[in-house]
């Protein structure tokens, strides 16, 4: 963005963000009253999920994860306060609310001995992996049961009972959602790759804006991890999202009292780990009190060798690092900085592609390939440097009992320099038409594409007013939004093809260390110059926002969201030059939800949409045009449950996606370095089935599982792949379970076991009229065991039980881990 943009831009910005804060300031004086404040139990800690209710008023909330709460719309005058938790004594306090201001009230709560049992009996039944509401998928406080769309949560407790070490492999544990793509650390598009609803997405999010990492995500600073279905244009854009939804990760943030936690953990490949949680307060503030200062510390240290263990193995090395401070210097105002640093080094996990018909090399599926599976087929010195810092600010201002300020800055970078290995089975006539081996069953092309001092930035600035307040007997719950997001890509890549080796009959004596391997590519290079590909592209995204849950009864919402995007794309180089445009879109979300069994059973449908700026493209007649928004409108409905006193949490949901205005394309132009000729005519539909399960039904005992069911078509005059699964579009079925037992009492309290796995049906990632290439289905099964006490936690974890050999892909062949064993221990102070 130029200087005189950015001076047309701030202003408006600015006046806007006024304007808003004296409206909503002017109204802070008028109708009812509210209370908020914080609770804490006699140790320090928040009073997480503590009921606050104003007596004989029905009005009242929970504490959140800083034990803080907050209740609007009280009418003015003496009130009663009631407080409760489970095992601690109930608190009462007389209260006067004056007109169309807030109160500040805080509570501290005390260990009730003679409810010590029922604590005991209460805590084991508690439904401990179900999260029933966020702040960020809506982008206001809502809880699930009031909420049109579909999302699902993986919790740190979950993380923590499995051995969870990486946000990637947190994702199992979601409903519809499938690995499609390790992480490769390049900058800019490293980042592991999934599949959900039929679409490809990425973890670009993290506590709602923008952070994107392009190496193995550390879950060391990870809260929960969510996962939010459908296309979420609306909310959150298209440059951050996939049509499929999208992944926020939230972190981790400090706490009122000093401790933490030391864990080293060792297994199978080399594995060895050392992590830290350290949260530091001010030691002279009252214990009784919310600190005004407070200080954490996320770190861990990573190594692992891979699992294909003949010729050379490759590894990788991760650090992270995750500093967080929170300043509060009063009730109303609290300041958030935080940072996440990942530095890695490693060599690349070995994935498979197409680059010729794969209907000429004599097999179609993955299982029949003659590739050795524990095989290397590289060798030592192919190593790729890679660093991902995300900087992120928050100030939040409650400008009154019924609307809160908040501001986001954030600031991403990736960066990456280095090798990487890439590979394409090749059929018999093509190989032997260039190579003096003699024919075998199939060959292996290894190239390198590496990259070369390569960055990609983001930069975003987020301002949300949220406000719940009353208009007549109608409750509204409000978020309105102004949203700046710059990306600037820098990206180099260079590289080529370095040989053509056997795979099945091997010649004696061969080695594939040889011939690809750091110095033999860089005498490749030496002796011929590599290929250049070149990503340099800037673009500039102006938005604005504006949602509203409006209660027309209490068992009945609807929920109209809309966003305003101008998009200022710079144009630049991908590849080959490509041209810069401006285009402005709106898009719309609609929901609604019914309550037959109020805060049980919820009935939901929502309408919503996302949309990719395509940019200019070239026509068959030689001309350029820019492209229409591509679209994607999603129908959805179903049903959540919060039943059995809590201890059953579900959801079913029933969605239909429908994708127009696609590009297609129909040739290349020569005279224009091989330019890409479209025509603007394709569409894919994407419908299916989404389930959810989080129960506990007896004591000790917890369930997690879900399925998902999608069906993907094409529609398009291309012939080769209409009515077809896109091969990007993953395994049709997908299902995931983990069953928990943990000794509620007696001698062995603490004692638990957790076994669970995942299965996804065949995939389809060669998908046409004349080449069809198959994934096999696959099972993988986990389990672990620990036992937690107060101030340690001994754990152990087998991933990949039956030591499956299975497959991903995102038109690739991956191979996956094998089996492997690792155990932990846990000092906690």
């Amino acid at each position: 963005m130029t200087t005189s943009r950015l001076s047309a831009f701030w202003p408006f910005f600015l006046l806007l963000t006024g304007f808003l804060t004296l409206t909503i300031g002017s109204v802070r004086a008028q109708g009812p009253g509210g209370v908020q404040g914080r609770v804490t139990i006699n140790s320090g800690q928040p009073a997480i999920g503590a009921s606050v209710v104003v007596t004989g008023t029905g009005a009242g909330a929970s504490t959140d994860a800083n034990g803080n709460f907050e209740i609007g719309n009280v009418a003015p005058g003496t009130h009663t306060l009631t407080v409760r938790l489970v095992g601690h004594t109930t608190q009462e306090r007389r209260v006067t609310v004056p007109s169309g201001l807030p109160i500040t009230q805080n509570f501290t709560l005390t260990e009730n001995s003679e409810e010590l049992n029922e604590v005991t009996v209460q805590g084991d039944r508690a439904n401990k992996f179900v999260r029933r509401s966020s702040e960020y998928v809506a982008k206001m406080p809502l809880r699930n049961l009031e909420n049109p769309q579909v999302y699902a949560t993986v919790g740190k407790e979950l993380l923590t009972e499995q051995l969870v070490f990486t946000a990637d492999d947190a994702t199992r544990n979601v409903p519809g959602l499938q690995k499609m793509w390790d992480a490769t650390g390049r900058g800019g598009d490293g980042g592991g790759f999934y599949s959900s609803r039929g679409f490809i997405l990425s973890s670009q999010l993290r506590n709602g804006v923008a952070g994107n990492v392009t190496s193995d995500i550390d879950a060391i600073n990870l809260e929960k991890l969510e996962v939010i279905k459908g296309p979420s244009g609306t909310l959150f854009g298209s440059a951050l999202t996939s049509y499929g939804g999208l992944m926020n990760r939230v972190t981790k943030k400090p706490l009122d009292t000093f401790g933490g936690e030391v864990t080293v953990a060792g297994g199978s490949y080399a594995f060895h780990r050392v992590s830290a949680d350290v949260n530091l307060v001010d030691a002279n503030a009252p214990a009784d009190q919310p600190k005004t200062l407070a200080f954490r510390l996320n770190t861990a240290y990573t190594y692992e060798d891979s699992y294909q263990t003949r010729g050379y193995t490759g590894f990788n090395k991760n650090l992270a690092v995750a500093p967080s401070l929170q300043w509060r210097p009063n009730d109303r105002l609290t300041v958030n900085v935080d940072a996440e640093i990942y530095k890695g080094s490693g060599t690349g996990k070995q994935m498979f592609f197409f680059y010729y018909p794969s209907a000429a090399l004599g097999f179609d599926r993955a299982d029949k390939a003659p590739l050795d599976y524990r095989q290397s087929y590289t060798g030592p010195g192919l190593v790729q440097d890679s660093r991902s810092t995300n900087l992120f600010g928050q100030v939040q201002y409650r400008i009154s009992s019924v609307f809160t300020s908040t501001t986001y800055l954030t600031s991403s970078h990736s960066f990456s320099n280095g090798n990487g290995p890439y590979f394409y089975l090749l059929p018999d006539a093509v190989a032997t038409g260039f190579s003096t081996l003699p024919a075998q069953s199939n060959f292996l092309a290894r190239a390198d594409q590496s990259t070369q001092n390569s960055r990609r930035q983001l930069f975003e600035v987020q301002q949300l007013f949220n406000g719940d307040f009353q208009l007549g007997r109608l409750r509204n719950r409000v978020v309105l939004g102004l949203d700046y997001l710059r990306v600037d890509s820098d990206v180099h890549f260079l590289g080529g093809d370095i040989d053509v080796v056997p795979l099945a009959n091997a010649i004696p004596g061969f080695n594939y260390r040889n011939g690809f391997n750091g110095p033999a590519v860089a005498a490749r290079y030496a002796a011929q110059a590599p290929g250049n590909y070149i990503v340099n592209t800037k673009s500039n995204t102006y938005s604005a926002f504006a949602s509203d849950v409006l209660n027309l009864t209490e068992q009945l919402s609807v929920l109209a969201a809309v966003r305003l995007d101008h998009i200022d794309n710079k144009g630049g180089l991908y590849y080959s030059p490509v041209e810069a445009y401006t285009q402005t879109v709106v898009s719309p979300k609609f929901g609604v939800v019914f309550q037959p069994v109020k805060d049980r059973v919820a009935l939901f449908a929502n309408y919503q949409n996302s949309f990719t700026n395509l940019g200019v493209y070239l026509t068959t007649d030689g001309n350029t045009q820019i492209a229409r928004p591509e679209r994607a409108n999603q129908w959805e409905g179903g049903v959540k449950l919060d039943a059995a006193g809590g201890r059953l949490s579900a959801t079913v949901s029933y969605y239909d996606i429908y994708v127009k205005d696609r590009l297609r394309n129909v040739g290349y132009d020569a005279a224009r370095a091989f330019r890409s000729i479209d025509v603007q005519d394709a569409n894919q539909r994407s419908k299916g089935v989404d389930v959810s399960i989080v129960a506990n039904p007896v004591r000790g005992f917890n369930v997690v599982a879900g399925f998902g069911y999608n069906d993907s078509k094409f529609e398009t005059p291309d012939e080769t792949v209409n009515g077809r699964r896109p091969n990007t579009a993953s395994s049709p079925i997908l299902a995931n379970a983990w069953l928990s037992y943990r000794q509620p009492a007696g001698a062995l309290q603490g004692l638990g076991l957790g076994f669970g796995g995942n299965y996804a049906n065949e995939n389809r990632v060669q998908n046409t009229t004349t080449n069809v290439f198959t994934l096999p289905s696959y099972t993988v099964l986990n389990a672990s065991i620990f036992y937690d006490q107060p101030k340690y936690r001994l754990s152990a974890k087998v991933d990949n039980l039956t030591d499956k050999q299975y497959w991903t892909g995102y038109t690739t062949m991956n191979p996956q881990k094998l089996r492997s064993i690792v155990g932990s221990v846990v000092y906690k102070f």
